[in-house]
């Protein structure tokens, strides 16, 4: 059994850019991706005060072979890299390898947390209400925090900007729809009518 003791080492503050300058690009499902980002060797993490344990190098492994990857799945695939590994084990690698930027942790909502390499960009989330598929998409103006609050701006400004001193530096947006094999499996999309009549003579034809 694989242990992962944490408590001696400070942590530290993210990582800028990508994890050896590769992205992750997208994840289908729960198995299938794209692109995923190479993960990062005992060196990196060493360079944040980390000990470079056989379950850390894993845990980076399997993330660097599937992008947006479930605690589960991550469990699985140190598992079979390892002979054995306990789960929270893993929750503790990936609580770590988040906390000093090396993993990147998304949860969109009604689904369960998903890791990624791809840190330090500020970029963006699209998510298939269907079948639950995840693409990494750019930050929509390219540079953190992307978008201010709407209390930034305007005759309340002074509220959010100034009374407050609150400071915004991430934004994290998660993009809700049908990813296209979804959409093409489905056909086209059905116009509702505008009104009830129209639904009426419709109905009547």
């Amino acid at each position: 059994m694989h242990t992962d003791a944490t408590a001696s080492e400070p942590r530290r503050g993210p990582a800028d850019g990508l994890v050896d300058g590769t992205r992750a690009a997208r994840h289908h499902g729960d198995g299938n991706h794209v692109g995923a980002a190479r993960p990062a060797g005992p060196a990196a993490l060493r360079a944040r005060g980390l000990r470079a344990t056989a379950t850390r190098l894993a845990v980076l492994e399997a993330l660097g072979e599937e992008a947006h990857a479930t605690t589960d799945t991550v469990t699985r695939a140190v598992t079979a890299r390892l002979g054995s590994v306990s789960v929270q084990a893993v929750y503790d690698v990936l609580r770590v390898l988040t906390e000093n930027g090396l993993v990147h942790r998304i949860e969109p909502a009604g689904h369960p947390a998903r890791y990624e390499l791809r840190v330090g960009d500020n970029h963006h989330h699209l998510v298939c209400r269907t079948c639950g598929s995840i693409e990494d998409v750019d930050c929509a103006v390219g540079a953190a925090p992307c978008l201010t609050p709407s209390l930034a701006t305007g005759p309340t400004a002074g509220l959010a900007a100034g009374l407050t001193g609150f400071r915004v530096d991430e934004a994290e947006v998660i993009y809700w729809g049908t990813c296209g094999a979804c959409s093409a499996a489905s056909g086209p999309a059905q116009v509702e009518p505008a009104n009830r009549s129209e639904r009426s003579v419709r109905s009547a034809n």
